[in-house]
């Protein structure tokens, strides 16, 4: 079996390991693939072109992309070869940004360091002008309820936030009641065509007043128009985005200057252990195969299982 993997020193670690007993194992970076014939790619931290170049390898039965999200493979998919993604890769750091992210709403960290670069010591008059607040008693609605959402439950949880979550099966109007409830609605959708622009301004209307939207699932999921009207009228009392449309978000868009925004660089799933993990997960991987087990993570229908 030949597997071309990204040309890191961790993934060349498994070759020097001997771990994975009966692989020829390639290696890749951008601009430069190896020619001919394998079995099997594992696609990561490579541009658009060199991983459309390696999902022209001839032979190639499978890939695995080392990301969560599959819509800029699936585009360049050659028909019968297999997609597996590593959403379980990056559910737990994705997870723990959410969390975050809503803390550091709630307890104004983004305004205390705008003041403190100000060298201001901003102090609010009393208790209630304050808005801080803890998550204890919120309610969380979290708009796709996979693996990482339940993570996502489990860390609230302690914190004493209610925790609601919206599947593919609920309905409409239940979905309706719920975020019309919501003190936090966090989005962890992929991108589909039935996701895009999927919170526009009515959905955003639906909102209950003062309620803040999370969304680190794609940018695409929300009307980025519709987000700065509803954040500028105060209808909505926050955002917290790890991805944005357009992405990267360009200088001198409106979105930067917002109200009770906090904007991270789609570095939800990050940490500084990823590359370790990431090739852990390709070795576990390729054992199953070579063991005649079938791996974690085949895509079908555009989901993972």
């Amino acid at each position: 079996m030949r597997v071309l993997l990204p040309d890191l020193p961790e993934f060349r670690a498994l070759n020097d390991s001997g771990e994975v007993l009966g692989a020829d194992l390639a290696f890749y970076r951008s601009g430069e693939v190896p020619a001919g014939d394998a079995d099997g790619a594992v696609l990561w931290m490579v541009d658009g072109e060199t991983r459309a170049r390696l999902l022209r390898t001839p032979g190639l039965q499978w890939a695995l992309t080392l990301t969560a999200g599959i819509d800029h493979v699936r585009a360049a998919l050659p028909q019968g070869v297999a997609l597996y993604n590593a959403s379980r890769l990056h559910d737990r750091a994705v997870a723990v940004h959410v969390v975050a992210g809503m803390l550091a709403a709630e307890r104004g960290l983004g305004a205390f360091r705008d003041a403190q670069r100000r060298g201001e010591w901003t102090s609010p008059p009393t208790p209630a002008a304050s808005g801080l607040r803890t998550l204890d008693g919120l309610k969380v609605v979290i708009w796709g309820f996979g693996s990482i959402g339940r993570i996502a439950r489990d860390l609230l949880t302690p914190f004493g936030a209610q925790v609601e979550g919206v599947r593919s099966g609920t309905s409409g109007a239940e979905r309706t009641r719920l975020l019309a409830e919501a003190d936090w609605v966090v989005l962890l959708l992929p991108s589909t065509p039935q996701t895009r622009g999927l919170v526009n301004a009515e959905v955003l209307a639906g909102f209950k007043a003062g309620a803040r939207l999370s969304n680190q699932g794609r940018g695409d999921l929300v009307v980025t128009a519709d987000l700065i009207a509803a954040l500028r009228s105060g209808h909505l009392g926050g955002a917290v985005l790890d991805v944005t449309d357009p992405e990267p978000l360009p200088a001198g868009h409106p979105l930067w200057e917002a109200p009770n925004l906090l904007v991270t660089p789609h570095v939800a799933s990050t940490t500084t252990d990823l590359v370790a993990r990431g090739a852990a997960l390709t070795r576990d991987f390729l054992l199953d195969l070579a063991q005649g087990r079938e791996p974690g993570g085949r895509v079908e229908e555009g989901r993972a299982y």
